[in-house]
């Protein structure tokens, strides 16, 4: 039993990209392990290997514990050509004599083997297992070449692999003893390298687990988790330094900055108090996105005149890096306010006409376009929310849509793109806009993913669920469907959005009227004309019900099964399929409803079989031809349910619906026992079929229950 380390060292690979090829990396040679059968004990009992993963800016790397020396022999019967092949006249034919040299026997040895299909030649074989080393050596190329990068490169001429950056070193060892692992023009050794700048250059590894010490005595931490744990006590520790301090969490920063490290340290850095004055959103901006610095605030939580940077070394004595960063800061900061003292000098309303000029999409139109659609898109919402008890301001609804898309012409969105929507509700509020008006554009995309908060307001909500099915229903028309990992308009984001902000603010809107009115506002433009003859409102309600779905099972947790049950009930009314979700959910582990699941599974298979068997179910039923007491009982039993039901679903008591549905259970158990549903009479058996039929219409509508994993099948 061996432990087996590889680290392939490049060029600083992306942040971003860092963790996901980190955990491919684990997972592809976990998986080669198991499937090579190289893994000894209790990961072979489980099929899975013990990984340790590792990666920093220059490195990806992982340990995988319990590797077996060899694989096992395997024995194995392998089968040759039909006797009456093999052998003419009593004589071995060539075809006899090749099996046997396939597997190695003398004739003499092989055996003759009867099957249902005849007499074959037969030989027991012991393939011998290949050491690890001769397995990996071969294997682990292909398991790299596989890793999946959003960009990747070539870096060597006339050399086929390509990776996210050029290779540069690589380390493979079975205990002590190299791996020759070859890959990109490299092949591996027992060498790593420590930090670029704190560290000498070459390290050697003696065996896997020296792997880290080994690193951090060069300078560099070898896991995220610890590079992590290290940058928030020197932030802390960094923080103290001023009086009341605290630096401002922000987790996608923090996961940003620990992927460009490899050995983190922290200065506090200040700038004027003068730019205080610029809104808070913008500071923040600069530092975080533009500088990657963390923002401090002071004890009441307002902004404070100073930054946290994250070094790639172990200090700034002299203050050097400091200073650096600070003048940066400053010029930074200084264009920040020159471009918002530009921009206010053209008012938001005086914006709208320039919105001509740029171009929201090619077939699409301009923004100007596209803000008259969600304008009107926007008014038909509030006005269904206003139908539904709902009080909204149509007027900032109908400013906000006209205003919203203002800030594309602004000099200060020009430069940082990121507060697109955000600077527009900033000047809106500084250009004495409502504040209905100012919030409504403010969180015209939120929400930006399934952990950000949805807008504040109904008229944001409006405005933002307007501005995203204005875009799913354009794009959609032109065939611009999300496939697979593509999604370059984020579409997807847009629609989970949607229904985020629908469920989140319990809007009573229906998404195929949503669709359909936001489909209408391209009637005659070249997008109109694409989509025609095409079912395009069918392809975004099956995206939408999908989106619905990911928000059910991944935000919201419950399980496939319940929401697979209720969505194919009906998935327009987010609101009621979140109501529906939650009742199946309190309700599915009880006995009387696991049954009626299985009983609903029985009766669409007896429904298709007949289907497929040309017997029809009459279309109505008619009790009076129904025979056994069984039957009859159900039947009326179902009759005075399917009222108490349709009721309590009216009033979306769906809990107690079920309740009432659960109760069918000993009427439903009778007839299967005592009714044989195919009988041969034509008429009995159709009326038996609708029976059938009338219940899974009358009781289908909340949720389909033949969708319940049961343990009984």
């Amino acid at each position: 039993m061996a432990d087996f380390l590889l680290e392939i060292g490049t060029e600083e690979i992306p942040a971003r990209m860092l963790a996901g090829a980190e955990a491919e990396l684990a997972r592809r040679v976990g998986e080669l392990l198991a499937r090579d059968r190289l893994l000894t004990g209790a990961a072979a009992a489980k099929s899975e290997a013990e990984i340790e993963s590792f990666s920093t800016p220059r490195r990806l790397a992982v340990i995988a514990h319990g590797v077996a020396d060899s694989q096992p022999d395997v024995d194995e019967q392998v089968m040759g050509p039909a006797t009456k092949i093999a052998f003419k006249d009593g004589q071995p034919t060539p075809a006899a004599h090749a099996f046997a040299k396939k597997v190695g026997l003398e004739l003499d040895k092989i055996q003759k083997m009867t099957t249902p299909k005849g007499e074959y030649l037969a030989a027991n074989v012991v393939n011998k297992g290949r050491t690890a080393a001769q397995v990996l050596a071969e294997a682990l190329p292909k398991e790299l070449a596989g890793i999946y990068w959003a960009k990747s490169m070539h870096w060597r001429a006339g050399a086929p692999e390509r990776f996210v950056r050029p290779l540069r070193w690589m380390v493979a060892l079975l205990d002590g003893e190299v791996v020759p692992v070859a890959f990109g023009g490299i092949t591996a050794g027992k060498t790593t390298r420590g930090h670029r700048i704190l560290s000498a250059g070459e390290v050697a590894v003696a065996q896997p687990m020296a792997y880290a010490p080994a690193l951090a005595g060069a300078k560099v931490v070898a896991t995220r988790k610890e590079r992590e744990h290290r940058i928030r006590k020197a932030l802390d520790a960094a923080t103290r330094a001023g009086e009341g301090l605290r630096w401002r969490e922000d987790a996608t920063l923090l996961s940003t900055v620990v992927d460009l490290t490899e050995y983190p340290s922290v200065i506090l850095g200040g700038f004027d108090k003068e730019f205080l004055s610029l809104p808070e959103e913008v500071l923040v901006t600069v530092m975080r996105d533009h500088q990657k610095y963390f923002a401090v605030e002071d004890a009441s939580g307002k902004l404070a005149p100073h930054f946290l940077a994250v070094l790639n070394t172990d200090s700034d004595p002299q203050g050097l890096i400091r200073h650096g960063n600070e003048r940066v800061l400053r010029a930074r900061f200084n264009d920040a306010r020159f471009f918002w003292q530009t921009d206010q000098k053209t008012p938001l309303n005086d914006r709208v006409e320039m919105l001509k000029a740029v171009t929201f999409q090619k077939d699409l139109g301009s923004y100007h376009d596209k803000a008259k659609r969600v304008s009107e898109l926007a008014n038909e919402i509030a006005a269904d929310l206003d139908a539904a008890g709902k009080r909204l301001g149509r007027d900032a609804i109908n400013e906000a849509a006209w205003l919203a898309k203002t800030d594309l012409t602004a000099e200060l969105v020009k430069e940082f793109t990121e507060l697109q929507g955000v600077v527009g509700g900033l000047y809106a509020k500084a250009q004495k806009h409502s504040q209905a008006v100012a919030d409504a554009i403010y969180d015209q995309y939120k929400p930006e993913s399934m952990e950000d908060s949805v807008p504040r307001t109904l008229e944001g909500a409006s405005l933002a669920i307007a501005d995203k099915a204005d875009s799913i229903a354009g794009m959609f028309a032109l065939g611009n469907v999300p496939s697979g990992s593509k999604d370059p308009f984020a579409l997807r984001r847009a629609a989970n959005g949607i229904v985020k902000t629908i469920a989140e603010h319990k809007l009573p809107l229906g998404l195929k009227r949503l669709f359909q009115t936001a489909l209408g506002g391209y009637e005659g433009s070249e997008a109109q004309k694409k989509f025609k003859g095409h079912d395009t409102l069918g392809a975004i309600l099956a995206f939408m019900r999908e989106r619905l779905e990911f928000y059910l099972r991944d935000a919201r947790g419950f399980a496939y099964d319940a929401v697979a049950a209720t969505l194919a009930a009906g998935a327009d009314d987010i609101g009621d399929a979140i109501a529906r979700t939650e009742a199946v959910a309190s309700v599915r582990q009880s006995p009387d409803f696991e049954a009626i699941g299985i009983s609903f599974k029985r009766m669409k298979n007896i429904l298709r079989q007949a289907e497929e068997a040309g017997k029809k179910a009459a279309h109505t039923l008619d009790p009076d031809a129904l025979k056994e007491p069984a039957e009859k009982a159900l039947a009326a039993a179902s009759q005075v349910s399917a009222l108490r039901v349709g009721s309590l679903k009216d009033k979306r008591q769906y809990a107690q619906a079920m309740a009432e549905i659960s109760k069918l259970r000993p009427p439903i158990d009778a007839f299967f026992e005592k009714v044989m549903v195919m009988a041969e009479d034509e008429t009995l058996r159709a009326n038996r079929l609708a029976l059938l039929q009338k219940l899974l219409d009358d009781f289908s509508t909340i949720a389909d229950f033949s969708e319940i994993v049961t343990e009984r099948k």
